[in-house]
């Protein structure tokens, strides 16, 4: 419970608490930099991807002339929007977000009839042993590719906290 200057007094639980919270800034320079060294900036023949894999959303007028620094910045938004989804994952937020970033938030939190990953499934069972269901998604069209499982890799290596 906080006091106000005007004298209110407000409640704040430990969940609205958890879920405000920002991501470890460190790590979350380290998730960008991982994006930026797999994805690298796309040119035309990558259509409808932008920057660093940004995808082109109905309204948006983008152009394949931007700068590093400008795609970076999309990176970054569209991160920050991911991990507002996966926030109340705690230390798995950051894991989860780099993850539907390339993947989809779709094939992560399911949509439809698409249900609910087996990785999200453990985590919300409170199993953080995770680590074959996260180097799972390294599939393209039902193929097996080991450029995305060593990705996938690193980026558990460099994220995953214990």
């Amino acid at each position: 419970m906080a006091l106000l200057p005007s004298g209110l007094t407000v409640s704040l639980s430990a969940q609205s608490v958890k879920m405000r919270q920002e991501p470890d800034p460190v790590k979350f320079e380290l998730a960008v930099n991982l994006i930026k060294k797999f994805e690298s900036l796309h040119g035309k023949d990558k259509f409808p991807y932008y920057g660093f894999g940004h995808r082109l959303l109905p309204g948006e007028n983008l152009s394949y002339d931007m700068t590093e620094a400008e795609a970076e910045a999309l990176l970054r938004r569209d991160l920050m929007k991911r991990y507002a989804l996966f926030r109340s994952y705690g230390k798995d937020a950051l894991l989860l977000m780099v993850l539907s970033y390339n993947v989809g938030t779709s094939a992560v939190l399911g949509y439809g009839k698409r249900p609910k990953s087996r990785l999200l499934r453990k985590l919300e069972a409170g199993d953080r042993d995770i680590y074959r269901e996260y180097i799972s998604y390294c599939h393209y069209r039902g193929r097996k590719v080991e450029s995305i499982e060593r990705r996938r890799k690193m980026e558990f290596l460099l994220l995953y906290e214990k």
